[in-house]
């Protein structure tokens, strides 16, 4: 009975000492296969939000950005602030739960030593935050970047002039109907001819000679129709306003911002 349970105690002691033996092989075996990051070398600038690494040749776009693309405000200055940042250095690329998007890009948070790349240029003005696969564990830290970025006053966070910038709120933002809905609240009319709504990602609506009366609402619809009074058609055949999450931005004619406002 003794010689039984000296033999249980060697096995497990046997067991226990392999084990610690073994640990840092079986730590960076684990750590291998789970790894979700790795570094890289920038070596070109295809826009605020696009890099190219050598490695490959690969093309990388920056997760949880929007920047403005070409012909729009402050794409050159979103370029370059990129370019100084990150062209000919060595990156780390954080992933997402979707390593590549259907145009076969890799999609990454880029960081040098402890810096997110993707989030400076937020903070700087030069994109908005853009979760279109819905929202993740940098969400929070990239909306807060945003609203860092409104105290600033600078650049796509810079705040219109425009004498109806505080007449304008949004009233209705229904993502299941695909419909928005803006209410002038002064006394007195407001041309918004030239002033576009914009979701996180690439879709734009753009008022083409429309003043909204005072006191009145617009509705601006998500799909093919007739306008009338009080109601514009968005010209699309597919969705705008995603389920898992978005963001409307109102701008000026100037390109200044109005309102936005996430759910």
């Amino acid at each position: 009975m003794k010689s039984k349970k000296r033999n249980i105690l060697t096995l497990t002691i046997s067991i226990i000492l392999l084990i610690v033996i073994n640990y840092s092989y079986f730590d960076n075996q684990l750590t291998a296969i789970l790894s979700t990051s790795e570094t890289a070398v920038v070596e070109r600038i295809i826009d605020g939000d696009t890099i190219v690494i050598a490695e490959n040749k690969t093309s990388v776009r920056l997760l949880g950005i929007n920047t403005p693309e070409r012909g729009e405000n402050y794409y050159k200055e979103a370029k370059e602030f990129l370019g100084d940042l990150a062209l000919n250095k060595t990156i780390n690329l954080e992933y997402g739960k979707d390593k590549t998007d259907l145009y076969g890009r890799t999609l990454a948070y880029i960081y040098i030593g402890n810096e997110n790349l993707n989030l400076e240029l937020i903070e700087q003005g030069f994109a908005n935050f853009y979760f279109p696969s819905g929202k993740d564990k940098h969400y929070n830290e990239f909306k807060q970047a945003w609203e860092n970025c409104l105290k600033k006053n600078k650049n796509l966070c810079e705040k219109s002039s425009n004498v109806c910038a505080k007449c304008i709120e949004l009233k209705k933002l229904d993502s299941k109907n695909q419909e928005v809905v803006l209410h002038n609240t002064c006394s007195f009319s407001c041309e918004l001819t030239g002033w576009k709504i914009k979701d996180e990602g690439r879709k734009n609506f753009v008022f083409e000679k429309f003043v909204l009366g005072k006191n009145r609402d617009v509705t601006i619809r998500v799909g093919k129709g007739t306008n009338s009074e009080g109601l514009l058609y968005w010209n699309r055949t597919s969705y705008v306003w995603t389920d898992t999450g978005d963001t409307l931005f109102l701008r000026d004619d100037k390109g200044k911002l109005i309102l936005w406002e996430s759910y």
